[in-house]
């Protein structure tokens, strides 16, 4: 199935031109049959000469109703563009289309309906106006059919020239990565709650887990339909209606998106470059009207640089978005479009006054100079790439030196060899004011660095000046002297074999000389080794991919069944280095846990 939604000025017959071409009224509520005004979206659908399907999704024509129209139009990439034969183009033919362009619909069709009902001098003179507006637009060219929705004139031209259109349009991107924005949810009786909207960039199957952005809990998909039909799975570009477990359906509304666990970023900031309409004010006002797939945000909109091609824009919820996305800016206190703007990076952790120019790179080099370190799976969330592009884009960067491989990540360059360059001096500080000293301790570095521990392992694991070595980063040419006896081998051994709940040391003096070196580390009186400090890290790290908090009682869990006596002082230590963070008797994830 392909989506096609219309546009166009009120009353030029775009919901008469759906209901002729599908037999089915758009116009759902008995106001808008009554008065003859489309005022929410409407929706229909056919099959056309060459057995192609199409849903249609029928937009207001009013300007109070462009809401509903940017709506309708937020997840398209096909338009009919609707102008009546007598009236011709209007204000709102100029606004849909300056929003199509905003959106990047670059195809469709024209229809000059209502051709009967005015002389065809008229109808001549409507055709060439309509022409000479599109000039310099996406639908500059576009196919134009003459038609009469009610005497039936030209219904069938419409039909082949649409089939001519979504042949030449490109297929709907399967990327595995499915994102519904939901435009209509309802409740049938018996039902439960039930989603539609546009499906794009993946499948969706019966029995699917997805989330809805914005809520902690997850939702199964239990029914789905397109056309009207029961279907078990569907692929992207159809208009799907979703029967949802789990979420109440006054829990949801019009705007939010449903997409799978794991794959989007929940992005509440977002750096854009602008496009402002011709009429726009200069510079454009900070408080906004964002379309985003089927929802209106009220947005804060700051201006990066002097020439307002760039803007940071904030939103108050947190929304499923990617480097690519589109959106459309309309000013509240006027009522009126003013810019379109397409994201080039979703929460970035650059300053503003760095922006900048951060944004003018290619998306390689900007995704790695807004982020610093990037894990591959978090590169295809931040991208909306599936796996396959995303290793060429990481390709790309390590080919043009712009980025790194490191362990599980890809690093900026510039921020890797900065990291190297802190990391040597302060180890060799060190070995100046501590010269027996084995190096010092990981997460020691790491705090000082700002890094997580990982990166800074990752990060050391082939530099020709320095080492990391049970649990200590030194000068490569220095060599430890007592944590490589015998006897240090056999109390490191001791140690790790109850690595949570070490025994007292029977060699004090050999103990406080490897703490020293950094082989062992003592933590408030009890001595543990390094490799268990690194290692307790990592498994406390790990657990909160599975819970928001941590217990001291889930903490002795994690760590083996280790006592109490033991878990305080690791945790309280976690807590100093960042890695967690008290809120009362649990633990939350701290600042210094990268996101996965």
């Amino acid at each position: 199935m392909r989506v096609v939604a219309t546009a166009g000025h009120v009353d030029h017959g775009k919901s008469s031109l759906v209901l002729a071409l599908t037999g089915t009224d758009p116009d759902r509520f008995a106001e808008e049959q009554a008065r003859g005004l489309t005022i929410d979206l409407g929706f229909a659908f056919t099959t056309l000469p060459s057995g192609a399907e199409v849903g249609f999704v029928d937009v207001p024509g009013h300007v109070r109703f462009a809401k509903n129209m940017l709506a309708g139009v937020g997840a398209v990439e096909v338009a009919i563009l609707v102008v009546a034969g007598g009236e011709g183009w209007m204000p709102q033919t100029e606004e849909h289309l300056r929003i199509l362009e905003l959106l990047d619909v670059r195809h469709g069709m024209v229809v000059v309906t209502k051709a009967d009902a005015v002389a065809a001098e008229l109808v001549d003179l409507t055709v060439l106006d309509v022409e000479e507006h599109l000039k310099g637009s996406t639908l500059e060219g576009a196919p134009l059919v003459v038609c009469d929705s009610v005497t039936g004139r030209g219904l069938d031209e419409v039909r082949d020239m649409l089939d001519v259109v979504l042949a030449t349009a490109p297929a709907p991107d399967d990327r595995g990565r499915p994102r519904v924005w939901i435009d209509r949810v309802f409740a049938p009786r018996g039902v439960g709650t039930v989603v539609t909207g546009t499906l794009a960039g993946g499948t969706i199957a019966v029995d699917d887990v997805m989330e809805i952005t914005g809520l902690s809990r997850a939702v199964r998909v239990r029914g789905i339909q397109t056309a009207h039909r029961e279907v078990v799975w569907v692929g992207p570009g159809a208009r799907v209606a979703l029967n949802l477990a789990g979420v109440e359906h006054h829990a949801l509304g019009r705007g939010d998106a449903l997409v799978r666990p794991g794959q989007w970023e929940s992005a509440r900031t977002v750096d854009v470059e602008v496009t402002p309409l011709p009429q726009a004010p200069v510079p454009l006002p900070a408080r906004l009207l964002a379309a985003v797939g089927s929802g209106e945000h009220a947005v804060r909109l700051r201006h990066l640089g002097s020439d307002g091609r760039f803007a940071r824009v904030r939103f108050a919820v947190p929304l499923p978005l990617a480097a690519g996305d589109r959106m459309v800016l309309r000013d509240p206190a006027r009522s009126r479009t003013v810019a379109g703007a397409v994201i080039l990076d979703v929460e970035s952790t650059c300053t503003a006054s760095e922006t900048s120019a951060v944004l003018a790179l290619p998306l390689g080099p900007r995704l790695l100079a807004g982020h610093g370190w990037l894990l591959r799976p978090r590169l295809e969330r931040l991208t909306d790439l599936d796996a396959e592009r995303a290793v060429v884009l990481t390709d790309e960067m390590i080919a043009t030196g712009a980025g790194r491989a490191v362990g599980d990540w890809i690093v900026a360059t510039a921020v890797l060899d900065e990291l190297r360059a802190h990391a040597r001096a302060a180890v060799v500080q060190h070995h100046e004011h501590s010269p027996h000293s084995a190096g010092l301790e990981l997460g020691t570095v790491a705090t000082s660095l700002r890094v997580d521990v990982e990166q800074l392992r990752a990060a050391l694991s082939d530099d020709d000046d320095l080492v990391v070595e049970q649990g200590a980063v030194r000068a490569r040419d220095r060599r430890a002297r007592t944590s490589e006896s015998d006897a240090a081998r056999a109390l490191v051994a001791e140690l790790d074999a109850t690595p949570f709940s070490p025994p007292a040391p029977s060699d004090i003096a050999l103990a406080r000389a490897m703490v020293r070196e950094g082989t062992l580390i003592d933590v408030d009186g009890i001595v543990f080794t390094a490799a268990a400090i690194d290692q307790a890290r990592v498994l406390i790290r790990a657990a909160f991919a599975m819970r928001d908090t941590i217990s001291v009682g889930d903490a002795r869990e994690i760590l083996g069944g280790s006592s109490r006596k033991y878990v305080v002082p690791l945790l309280t230590r976690f807590d100093a280095e960042g890695v967690t963070r008290r809120r009362g008797d649990a633990r939350v994830p701290g600042p210094r846990l990268v996101q996965q």
